[in-house]
């Protein structure tokens, strides 16, 4: 198995480090618990394929459309973004990682992946939450803790485990690099990268002393990290 590359478990320098590298984490966590035929739902460039050691076979699943291309992607099958094209209990474990707000009609979709899902097949979830509109216009969709909640129970799964990738601080931190990566750094070119890189690795590690100092609030967080089972 390859390494999870550098730009999903990042370097301090990375400007997406605070988000990357606690997603990461979460991933690590919860992969081992995911096994036997696995489906990467959306899974794009399967950055986390490498955790996965427990699945006997990964399959990857996406969606042709708009707001995102698949250039250098290994998808296994395309769907309509309606139906899976596989029969009912077909897989034993289900990766869905930030893809679901890119998902509108949710709880359709929701009830297809628990029809291809065996009974007590488990489901991993990514989603983000104080995040910036993405892969446009296909983004739809933000989730509080308690809303996904209860959107997961009304579609025939018990949630087992739901945690939040990052603190208040670590959130703050990380939407102030993007901002400053994405909008004012570009104006500084040829040094635009260096500053980037040079700001990100200073604001990082400011963030981490401030996260050991200040209080450990989670209400205002990247993503919400989601491990449940088929009823």
């Amino acid at each position: 198995m390859t390494q999870v590359s550098k730009d999903f478990n990042p370097p301090l320098y990375y400007p997406l480090y605070i988000i990357r590298s606690n997603l990461y984490k979460k991933m690590l966590k919860y992969a081992p618990l995911l096994s036997g035929k696995l489906m990467d739902f959306g899974c794009g460039s399967k950055p986390y394929k490498s955790l996965f050691t427990q699945v006997d076979e990964y399959i990857g699943v996406d969606y042709q459309g708009e707001g995102h291309s698949h250039v250098n992607e290994e998808i296994e099958v395309y769907y309509d973004g309606k139906t899976l094209p596989f029969e009912d209990n077909t897989f034993d474990s289900i990766l869905a990682n930030e893809v679901l707000e890119h998902i509108f009609n949710l709880e359709a979709i929701l009830q297809e992946l628990k029809r291809v899902l065996k009974p007590g097949g488990k489901i991993l979830i990514s989603i983000p939450f104080a995040w910036n509109e993405h892969e446009v216009p296909v983004d739809f969709g933000r989730y509080t803790s308690f809303g996904l909640t209860d959107i997961i129970n009304r579609n025939g799964f018990n949630l087992i485990a739901m945690e939040k990738t990052t603190s208040f601080v670590e959130t703050q931190a990380q939407l102030n690099i993007v901002f400053w990566h994405k909008h004012i750094f570009p104006r500084f070119k040829p040094f635009a990268t260096i500053l980037a890189y040079s700001y990100a690795f200073l604001a990082n590690i400011c963030c981490i002393i401030k996260s050991k100092i200040f209080p450990s609030t989670n209400d205002w967080y990247l993503n919400l990290v989601v491990l449940a089972e088929k009823k």
